[in-house]
């Protein structure tokens, strides 16, 4: 029955869908924040996947608040999504499908440690096909982290981050610089190079200043769309003051006319579970009921990466003040902020990701540091 259902065309175009990745800390959510707030009058779906127990992403998103209902979100924390063992997207897309008279755009968030193209090789599935149409897929790259050989091979953290990282560009349409505000042109354009050698048919270069994309570069690039000539060039990466023109009818890859996924089409094997081939990566959440001093928490979560394989850290925290705040690391760079309209809770949440980290040690050096309870 449902076979027969999927098979019937639907009564309108099928649903964009722009899948966004990237490597833990990139500044996904931000950068989905900022295309929220100039979606206009696009009425928005989003999926947000989280490696890790708690929903920061989700609810950080939900903050921007959307009183006309035009910005449905939801979380998706069954692991990876669309990876071989899940069974939660493919229905959550169809629940989205059912209502596409409410939706003109699909946005998925992948979690920092996921390949895009099980997503993309989803959406070309028998269920799925005749209801959603790729757009584009969108990786945001962490700019000094990339400058800094962060994503270089070395020892045995570094190689899985590498490999991973590699992966998830080889998969991209666009790649978007993020975090170069006050970068000057050479290391943008060493970012570029080392972008394009890393993955040379990746057919877009964008920059992101103020965690900022212009919605025209990142909505509406119908690049899968069926029948669309596909050509290969080089856009070089645009500077300060210039605009990427956008033209959908024609495109280079690799000298040929390619439709649909083209060259992004791997086949399921390739983006086997991470934890079936590496079981490294690891995410755990560690908790604490009493108030906590923010910047003493800061150095402590800092104090954390230095001595164990830390690659992000994120969660809200409730200060003496009463006052829930956000706090955001990239390995040894945190920072706290204001939560907005994020978790009220009197529990302090913090999500911790890395490569065979000790969840005990990094309790015991949270605890001790803040001379509070985490556990």
């Amino acid at each position: 029955m449902a076979s027969l259902q999927s098979s019937m065309p639907p009564a309108l175009p099928p649903i964009p869908v722009t899948v966004v990745t990237g490597f833990l800390g990139a500044g996904k959510t931000t950068l989905l924040r900022g295309l929220v707030q100039r979606r206009q009058s696009r009425r928005l779906a989003l999926l947000i996947n989280e490696f890790g127990e708690v929903a920061i992403d989700g609810d950080l998103l939900r903050a921007e608040g959307d009183a006309q209902g035009q910005v449905q979100i939801q979380d998706f924390a069954h692991g990876l999504i669309a990876y071989g063992d899940d069974e939660h997207f493919v229905p959550a897309m169809l629940a989205l499908a059912a209502r596409r008279a409410q939706i003109d755009h699909v946005l998925i968030e992948t979690s920092g440690l996921a390949l895009p193209s099980a997503v993309m090789e989803v959406l070309q599935s028998p269920e799925l096909a005749l209801h959603f149409v790729l757009d584009a897929t969108l990786a945001v790259v962490d700019t000094p982290l990339l400058l800094e050989q962060a994503f270089a091979s070395g020892d045995a953290v570094r190689d899985a981050t590498a490999q991973l990282f590699a992966r998830q560009l080889e998969c991209a349409d666009v790649v978007v610089l993020n975090k170069i505000d006050g970068m000057e042109e050479a290391p943008l354009l060493q970012a570029e190079q080392t972008v394009r050698s890393l993955a040379p048919n990746v057919r877009f270069l964008e920059l992101a200043y103020d965690a900022r994309l212009d919605i025209r570069l990142a909505l509406g690039l119908r690049l899968h769309q069926a029948g669309t000539s596909v050509h290969h060039h080089y856009t070089p990466v645009a500077m300060p003051g210039e605009r990427a023109t956008v033209a959908a009818e024609q495109w280079r890859f690799n000298g040929h006319a390619h439709s649909g996924l083209g060259a992004h089409s791997h086949g399921l094997s390739t983006h086997k579970h991470f934890h079936e081939q590496d079981p490294g990566w690891q995410s755990f959440t560690l908790r604490s009921a009493d108030a906590q001093d923010a910047e003493a928490l800061r150095r402590a979560v800092v104090a954390v990466a230095l001595d164990q394989p830390i690659l992000r850290s994120k969660g809200f925290i409730v200060t003496g003040h009463g006052r829930t705040e956000l706090l955001q690391a990239v390995r040894a760079r945190a920072v706290v902020a204001e939560a907005g309209g994020g978790k009220r809770a009197g529990t302090s949440e913090l999500v911790f990701i890395g490569y065979h980290p000790s969840r005990a040690r990094v309790a015991q050096l949270l605890s001790s540091l803040t001379a509070t309870d985490w556990h």
